[in-house]
């Protein structure tokens, strides 16, 4: 009965609001996980450019261009890069859209707290074991809905060829600690469904990736799929995860709580309406252009794999 829950969840679920966000850098970095050092996997970024391999506050990322479409937004999020495989060739699988959705607001009490830096999913999975989708629903499918999502792990990618998208979700924690903001966790995963003692209920943020996978492969697949993770192995979609640091101006993340019982709400500030066009004055690009890097064997020579 899981995938008829989850299913239900991924087409009805009215979301607060969704902001799509353009990608702006690829690099082996991962501020959270490993700050200070080029020496991660390879990372798709997406949200302010004010980051680099040093973990940033709040206030950095703030002073940084977005790259979308919400102006009052200067968070970062990332996730692994998608490669299509090729004998030796890695080609990153570009998304057609990558979009974060804000969503349970009518729960939460608290905005995200300043400095809020968190990661969603195992980027060491190898299974369907290793992923808990009560709490962090990763799915990968199809968004045509022609699938063979019933008849595999919902954590691996389709064994078939998508007819536009395939696409990937991921929630991520929506308790914190307001005093200790390393400390969160899942509401989903405590007794009646409350945050921890000591924790408050903050929006429920969720990526929804939809991979151009058409594009980068005209004549399909069949069975295991001849792409990858940058975290995981060929035709495996079980490392998927995701990072964020909260980068809202502290008014829209005011505002964002105002919207409990709307199905919709456009989260405006005082850097912008909700919605604004891509083509901004502002440009977001790589602010640390001579260090890491964007290729795929480069970085595991870095990450000492070769």
């Amino acid at each position: 009965m899981m995938h008829i829950t989850l299913l239900a969840f991924a087409g009805t679920v009215a979301a607060l609001t969704d902001i799509e966000h353009k990608p702006f850098m690829r690099k082996n970095i991962d501020p959270i996980v490993l700050p200070g050092k080029y020496a991660s996997h390879m990372h798709s970024f997406y949200g302010s450019d004010a980051v680099t391999k040093d973990l940033p506050t709040t206030a950095d990322l703030q002073k940084g261009c977005p790259s979308g479409e919400n102006p009052n937004d200067l968070s970062v999020y990332w996730a692994p890069t998608l490669y299509y495989v090729k004998g030796d060739t890695y080609t990153e699988i570009y998304p057609a859209t990558f979009k974060t959705y804000y969503e349970n607001i009518d729960r939460a009490e608290i905005p995200f707290p300043r400095d809020l830096h968190m990661v969603a999913g195992n980027a060491s999975a190898k299974s369907q074991a290793d992923i808990n989708e009560k709490v962090t629903a990763i799915t990968w499918w199809c968004d045509t809905g022609a699938d063979d999502r019933n008849s595999r792990p919902r954590a691996a990618f389709p064994r078939g060829t998508c007819g536009a998208h395939m696409q990937a979700i991921l929630r991520f924690p929506d308790c914190v600690n307001p005093n200790k903001v390393t400390e969160y966790a899942y509401a989903a995963a405590s007794p009646g469904g409350k945050c921890p003692s000591g924790m408050k209920r903050m929006p429920s943020l969720r990526f929804s990736v939809r991979y151009n996978t058409k594009a980068a492969i005209p004549g399909g697949w069949s069975g295991v799929p001849p792409f990858k993770l940058a975290c995981g192995e060929i035709g495996d979609g079980y490392c998927f995860h995701g990072d964020f640091i909260n980068g809202w101006f502290e008014d829209a993340a005011q505002n964002m709580l105002k919207a409990k019982g709307q199905s919709f709400m456009a989260i405006d500030g005082a850097h912008g309406k909700g919605k604004v066009p891509f083509n901004q004055s502002c440009k977001p690009k790589d602010r640390d252009p001579d260090g890491g890097t964007s290729d795929y064997h480069r970085s595991l020579e870095m990450m000492g794999h070769m």
